[in-house]
């Protein structure tokens, strides 16, 4: 008797697992380089907008509608330090990688200044192991997915370390699938007559890896990693398996390209060549996105899958685009490599099944640290241990219930490099070149380094940064100049060191409120 209930007990244990196993979601996050949030027909500041008029995008469309679009979602103002924050819950202050990362090994991207020395930052960006130098080291989710039975999967950009260094190759960062990814951060042609960059004799660092049988077919970037990411899903589908898929497209990254499929629409409404492109592209990315979106559908799956569409920072303004500055993400000011809401604030839209409420708008202040304790939370890993503090939040009670407000958080952006050669008046403009950020609530502080001088916005009245109040508010300055001085500090933040006097440049708690 005491045998069959042993039996019985275990057949339970064993019953209860599997369903546990069978009910956990497939997760995939579907991550686009350099789109802005003006580029899609989704309107994601209050009304319809000319820029929404101009583009293509019925599957974002599509999505927005079966789940919860963000209108106050973040990212960093350039790709390597937003993509490791994501990785990794670390904010771009405590991770020490504060600008790109260069293919080759111990190399700084910073553009060199007059005012400032060289930042001894994580120049080769993230690694799994302590030892490699000028890294920062740290716990990856996918590695906790993948330790937790997930079938991890990468298809596209990856860019978290250099050549040379663990952080250049996926499979060192928890994932079971690698196609396309390592140390670049643009693809060095999209076409397949150009081998996507890989011709004899002329394939440089950038050049993209893996996809040869596409060559010479016709296939632009794009499809090509879209057809990889289904034919990569295949295998846990077909075992059961939940899985992650991190589909991270390289478009719409410069350099521009005709996407031939769709380019001809938008030369017809007269846009010129630069601009055309880059609507194509968007449309070649949107097209992949509903391409998943029905192989899921085809598959039986798709009720128990969540999408996450993301962006990893604002769109191109000031550089590689047609027409004049500060244009290209309007209402929001300037673009890529700014702390302005350009440069930072992205589309954002998730879809859960039987969770989020279909054309849902959630309101919220978030940032892309905030996937990693929000992805490990849907695929029940309530286990989290990592290397590192965690500065992101889960974002599971307001994805639930939009009408959950968030605790009130610093949200922290942080640039104290020169990304750039701009003269000093366009530095100011662009919001490029030493500057950190604040959302907080509804304000928005922006602190530049050097000047030392303050800047505040009240985010709820002024979304194109145009009204700076901080003259007039000095209480509500110093308030959130103490607490993103506090967080910067708290976080192990570097701040540029000033070449006449080797000292660094002061926190902005510091400075006079002027």
């Amino acid at each position: 008797m005491q045998r069959l209930a042993f039996i019985l007990l275990l057949l339970t244990g064993l019953n209860t697992f599997a369903q546990q196993k069978k009910s956990r979601p497939n997760i995939i996050l579907f991550l686009v380089d350099d789109m802005g949030i003006m580029d899609t027909s989704v309107p994601f500041c209050g009304e319809v907008m000319p820029l929404n008029k101009r583009y293509h995008t019925p599957n974002m469309e599509r999505l927005a509608k079966q789940g919860m679009k963000f209108t106050n979602a973040y990212a960093q103002p350039v790709c390597t330090p937003t993509r490791t924050s994501l990785l990794t819950g670390m904010n771009t202050a405590r991770t020490h990688i504060t600008n790109w990362t260069s293919p080759n090994k111990n190399e700084p991207t910073d553009a060199k200044d007059e005012q400032f020395g060289p930042l001894n930052w994580n120049i080769n960006g993230l690694s799994n192991t302590p030892q490699t130098e000028n890294t920062v080291y740290a716990t990856t989710f996918p590695q906790l997915l993948k330790n937790a039975g997930y079938y991890t999967i990468h298809v596209g950009k990856a860019h978290w370390g250099s050549m040379g260094t663990p952080g250049s190759n996926p499979y060192n960062l928890g994932f079971m699938v690698n196609i396309a990814g390592h140390s670049a951060g643009h693809p060095q042609s999209y076409l397949s007559e150009q081998r996507y960059g890989n011709l004899p004799g002329k394939a440089q660092a950038q050049a993209v890896p893996d996809l040869q049988e596409y060559y010479n077919t016709g296939t632009f970037l794009t499809e090509a990693l879209t057809l990889e990411a289904k034919k990569a899903m295949e295998t846990p589908i077909a075992r059961k398996e939940p899985f992650y898929l991190n589909l991270a497209h390289y478009a719409v990254h410069v350099p521009l390209m005709a996407d031939k499929r769709f380019v001809q629409r938008y030369y017809d409404a007269g846009l010129d060549s630069a601009e055309a492109k880059y609507a194509s592209m968007i449309e070649g990315m949107d097209k992949s996105l509903g391409d998943i979106m029905n192989f899921l559908t085809t598959k039986g799956v798709a009720e128990n899958t969540i999408i996450i569409f993301m962006s990893d920072n604002g769109g191109l303004d000031a550089h590689g685009r047609g027409g004049p500055v500060n244009t290209h993400n309007y209402p929001f000011r300037s673009g890529k490599g700014s702390v302005y809401e350009g440069g930072i604030r992205e589309p954002m839209l998730v879809k859960w099944p039987g969770v989020t409420k279909p054309q849902s708008i959630n309101t919220n202040p978030v940032i892309i640290d905030d996937f990693f304790p929000t992805i490990l939370d849907w695929a029940g890993i309530s286990n989290k241990k990592t290397i590192q503090k965690l500065d992101g939040l889960s974002l599971i009670p307001t994805l639930k219930n939009p009408a959950v407000k968030l605790t009130e958080r610093p949200l922290v952006f942080h640039y104290p490099k020169k990304w750039t050669n701009e003269k000093e008046k366009d530095e100011r403009l662009l919001g490029i070149n030493y500057y950190s950020a604040l959302r907080y609530g509804q304000w928005k502080l922006i602190y530049r380094m050097r000047s030392q001088e303050l800047e505040l916005y009240d985010l709820s009245k002024d979304i194109s940064e145009k009204n700076n109040l901080a003259a007039a508010n000095p209480a509500e300055t110093k308030k959130l100049a103490g607490i993103l001085g506090k967080t910067l500090k708290e976080r192990g933040a570097q701040m540029p060191v000033a070449s006449s006097t080797s000292k660094p440049v002061p926190f902005p708690d510091e400075v006079t409120i002027r």
